[in-house]
């Protein structure tokens, strides 16, 4: 079992930048992605960004690309999502995720632990 704790998230203007971080514990050898996903009022859930264990790959979607960046410290087994240039769209209930096997999908189904999540809100 994979143990995921979020934190920061929180309310900011748009054009501004938030920090997440997502920390990982229990069987964390077992894990081969990390991710995160997004969650808006009446919408599905959508993958956002993720990194192989090994921070070797990261993936990103399109609706984020040269905004946000994800990174992985080693040491301390957390995963960060630094967003930059918000926009009123990002506005979303973001979660952390991990998998435990590799696939070029990157489907909310396809990922089995979760954080609890946390508030991302931007303004205009």
């Amino acid at each position: 079992q994979v143990q995921l704790v979020e934190s920061g998230g929180g309310l900011v203007q748009a054009g501004g930048s938030l920090r997440l971080s997502c920390a990982a514990s229990g069987r964390t050898s077992s894990i081969y992605h990390m991710g995160w996903f997004r969650q808006a009022p009446g919408k599905e859930r959508e993958f956002v960004a993720a990194i192989m264990w090994s921070a070797i790959s990261t993936y990103y979607a399109d609706s984020v690309k040269g905004r946000f960046t994800i990174s992985r410290d080693n040491a301390k087994n957390t995963v960060t999502l630094q967003m930059n240039s918000l926009k009123p769209e990002d506005t979303a209930v973001y979660y952390c995720a991990a998998r435990t096997y590799r696939s070029g999908s990157f489907l909310a189904a396809d990922f089995g632990s979760w954080g609890q999540g946390t508030q991302v809100t931007v303004s205009s």
